[in-house]
């Protein structure tokens, strides 16, 4: 297993993503799924700069994008979003794609769960043919009911992808999971060979070792398991807004930052906001001080 790094979390020039990561001994990245942030050729130039490799890319399902969405132009488009991202994972050297198969934060139904279930299942199937092509693996990520009724559990990720076969998996995140399953330790031991790709924030969205998770029972679970992959960070904090926090002040980036079309909502929605430099850094630094002594 190696250190790995989302990108999502806080909009800033790759560059000093690089930067930041490569200093704190991380080896990996796993980028937004946004590919006009991404050039092939001046990203690939970058990563060779700071030796660091693209483990792969996760989409972003905000706006219309869902695979379970009840307008068929909303779910084609969506698709074709979708293969543009394991794409540019491909292009970029990366080996996985975490895909959430419905927008993050909608909480009512669209359709019939039968109905829904069927687009979620053809949609990937589709994204998925064009992975396996591309020798890129499919992780589909379940997440807890406050951002999702469609995909809460293990088991639950496990027989879609089944249903969608081309080898997908699940992308495993304590954070939800810990919420949905009554032993995480199990749910671990349930998924084994089928995990994909690992995100690592703990029970609080904080660092890792700044929550109650036990971090080393859970990276030897995941060896007994047979995982090999990404330890990948992505700690998303909810920001202080009470005087005990300076009204956030303490997190929140002071100036003006460009964010992404689209992005800044889904931070947003994510409980959060932009975050400093400073207080990412600190997030960073304490995930990696967290989980480096445990991967030996």
């Amino acid at each position: 297993m190696h250190l790995s790094a989302h990108t999502w979390m806080r909009p800033e020039p790759l560059r000093r993503t690089l930067e930041r990561i490569s200093q704190l001994g991380y080896t990996s990245i796993e980028l937004a799924g946004e590919p006009t942030l991404y050039p092939i050729e001046e990203t690939c130039q970058l990563l060779r700069e700071f030796s660091i490799q693209c483990w792969g890319t996760v989409t972003l399902q905000h706006g219309t994008r869902d695979l379970t969405a009840a307008d068929p132009a909303h779910r084609k488009a969506t698709i074709q979003y979708m293969k543009e991202v394991v794409s540019m994972a491909a292009d970029l050297g990366g080996k996985i794609v975490t895909i959430v198969p419905a927008r993050v934060g909608k909480l009512v139904p669209s359709s019939a769960p039968e109905n829904e279930w069927k687009w979620a299942v053809e949609g990937l199937r589709e994204v998925a043919r064009l992975a396996e092509a591309k020798n890129i693996r499919v992780a589909i990520e379940p997440l807890n009911r406050f951002e999702t009724y469609f995909l809460n559990r293990v088991d639950q990720t496990l027989a879609l992808a089944d249903e969608v076969g081309y080898n997908c998996g699940i992308a495993f995140d304590p954070f939800h999971l810990a919420l949905e399953e009554t032993d995480l330790y199990r749910a671990i031991r349930k998924a084994k060979h089928r995990i994909v790709d690992f995100h690592v924030a703990d029970h609080n969205r904080l660092a890792a070792g700044d929550g109650n998770f036990d971090w080393q029972r859970i990276v030897s679970e995941l060896k007994r398991a047979g995982y090999d992959g990404a330890l990948a960070v992505e700690c998303m904090p909810p920001i202080d807004r009470t005087p005990l926090g300076n009204f956030g002040a303490a997190q929140l980036e002071a100036g003006d930052i460009e964010v992404p079309e689209g992005q800044l909502q889904f931070i947003i929605d994510h409980g959060s906001g932009v975050l400093s430099d400073v207080y990412y850094t600190g997030l960073m630094r304490k995930s990696a001080e967290t989980l480096r002594c445990f991967l030996n």
